[in-house]
Parts: structure tokens; sequence; C-alpha cells
């Protein structure tokens, strides 16, 4: 039975609520390329409002809003600094070089988290042999360090680095509410580190599709024609908006619902013999380091039981946690890692 099956691969994996599927249902809708979906204008609006900023503007997905991101702060030959284990560069097809025809500079943060000491020495001078530095991204919360969370505490002086060195600041904010009921920061004092954040609206927050690109107006304008050429201009695209503006007013709150599951699920495998060591949890993202073997045997003998999750290397297994995860399906899910 399907209802039996425990899906821990990602908080991409939800389905719409009954009152998400209502709000979608009722959504006035227009054509959003000729900027008549009012619903659309109401998600875009609602999101730069949240963040202090200026525009924004709704895409399909996170890798989309990413690399317009990026597109609209470098040239071709520019070069771009993020972690070793950034989405951008890890999971974005090479979309660095592709859309934009820029370098990476990569640095190895703390479980993904970058510092004003890491990044300094790595932005080039000028010098005709070096790419130019235009761009630094940061990742919150950061998918291949467990789900660990930057604070504004640590994003004020790489802003602030940035600014006197002359380049820009990209937030791939892909779980960026699950950092801020992690933290208790405010999204609002967010607008005024950075160029650029991505808000996707389909992981944590359980929408079934939808990215926003916020940013300053003129930055969204050209982000508009970006995503035009990319192929991402939707038409009524409200249905799906409207899943967006229902998750921010119902699914927000209850993402330490999800923190506290995922702790919990930590505590339990710290506890049983085949798993080394588990990475410290702080938000919906739990990976572990098998004893012995390979993590596919481990998650292989997962989906025998029931349990759904993925590896992250030959050795590391990840699960996390979403809100199609109740309370009762944790407490199996526990019963499953002891008795493996």
């Amino acid at each position: 039975m399907i209802n039996k099956i425990l899906d821990f691969r990602s908080d991409t994996v939800t389905k719409p609520t009954a009152g998400m599927l209502d709000a979608m249902m009722s959504a006035k809708v227009g054509d959003d390329v000729f900027g008549e979906d009012e619903t659309v204008h109401t998600l875009e609006t609602k999101l730069a409002n949240i963040f202090n900023m200026e525009a924004g503007l709704f895409c399909p997905s996170g890798t989309m809003t990413n690399q317009i991101g990026i597109k609209c702060f470098t040239q071709p030959m520019d070069e771009v600094i993020c972690d070793q284990t950034a989405h951008v560069y890890r999971y974005e097809i090479g979309g660095i070089a592709f859309h934009s025809a820029a370098s990476v500079r990569l640095l190895y943060g703390e479980r993904g988290i970058l510092t004003p000491e890491l990044i300094e020495p790595e932005i080039n001078e000028d010098n005709i042999h070096y790419p130019n530095s235009s761009l630094v991204v940061l990742e919150n919360t950061v998918n291949k360090g467990g789900g660990s969370c930057y604070t504004l505490s640590q994003i004020a002086p790489i802003h602030h680095l940035c600014n006197i060195k002359g380049l820009k600041l990209h937030l791939d904010g892909a779980r960026i509410f699950n950092a801020l009921v992690a933290t208790g920061d405010k999204a609002h004092d967010y607008g005024q580190y950075f160029d650029g954040i991505s808000v996707c609206l389909s992981k944590g927050l359980g929408a079934p599709v939808g990215s926003v690109l916020l940013g300053d107006r003129a930055t969204i304008h050209k982000a508009r024609k970006i995503r035009k050429a990319f192929g991402g201009g939707m038409r009524q695209a409200g249905f799906l908006a409207a899943a967006g503006i229902y998750a921010l007013d119902n699914h927000v709150e209850r993402l330490k619902e999800d923190h506290d599951h995922a702790k919990t699920l930590a505590a339990t495998l710290s506890a049983v013999s085949y798993v080394k060591s588990v990475m410290p949890v702080e938000t919906n993202i739990v990976i572990f380091e098998v004893e012995k073997g390979s993590a596919d045997k481990i998650v292989n003998q997962f989906k025998e039981k029931g349990l759904l999750c993925n590896t992250t290397s030959s050795s590391t297994v990840r699960l996390v946690t979403h809100l199609d995860l109740s309370a009762e399906m944790i407490d199996r899910a526990i019963e499953i890692i002891l008795h493996l």
C-alpha cells in the first residue's frame, strides 16, 4: 500500500494540502507574460515585502531563479565565488558556464558556510590573466551541509566585504524559511545584504512548483527578459502562485515540527551500530555516515522496509523531513532504523 511508504528522499515530494488546493482552484488568473496575472503579482509583491526588497519574479524552479540571478550579476569571463558544496555549482548542470560564460572559484567552508576570511584571499586582483571576481553566492540552508544555517550576524560581514570589493552578493535561499525558523532572524532584515535572493516555495513550504527571484526593480526588469529567453515565461501561472501564497500564510511556523522530527531521527541514528557519525542537525536535513559497507546497501535495506531516502556519497545517507510526515510516521521510521 502506498500509504505505508515513508518518503524521506526530499521535502520536494509533498502533495498540496486540501486548503492549498482550494486556494489554487479559486485563484484569479491572467496571462503573466502580458503582465496580467494578479495572483502572480500578489505573490511577487508579498515576498518582496517580506524580505524588504523592491520586486520579485516568479519562476518554475529554484535552478532558474539562481541561474537568472547569476546572469544578472555577471558578464562573460567573470568568476563566481561559492562553496564547493553549493547547489548552483553541483546540481544545476554546469549552468553557470552554460548560461553566463563565467568560471567558478570553489571554497571549502565548514559544512558549506563561508566567511570573509575564506572569501577575501580568493577575490582576484585586476590582472589580464585572471577572470573578474564579480559575485559571491551563499546557500541557506546548505543542502550538502546537512541543513546548516547562516545567521544574519555571519552574513553581514560577507556583505561588507563584497561592498568594499565591488562584488555582488546572491542568496540561494532554497530553504531560507527553515533557516529563519531555526535562527530566529527576521526575513525583513535580509534585503539590506543581498543583491538577489532566490526563495523556493516547493521544498519545506510544500507548494507543488515555483521559486521567486527578489532584487531591485532594475535587476528584476532585466531578469524578466532573461526568464523569457530561458523559456520560463508562464501564462495563467496564478494557479501555481496561489499555492505559494497559501504556503507563506500557513506553512512557515510549522517548519519547527520538521526540525524537531529531524533531530529525533538523528538521535536515533546516533545510537545504532551501522552508523559511524551524524552531522549536526539544525533544520530538516539529516545526513549520516555508515560504519562500514556502502550507503547504497543501507538505502536499499531501508527501502525494503518501506522507508525511502537517498545517498549523498558512497558512504553517506540523507533523510529530509517535511509536512507530509506525521509524528506517527516518524515513530514508524524510528522502529525501522532501530531494527534494520
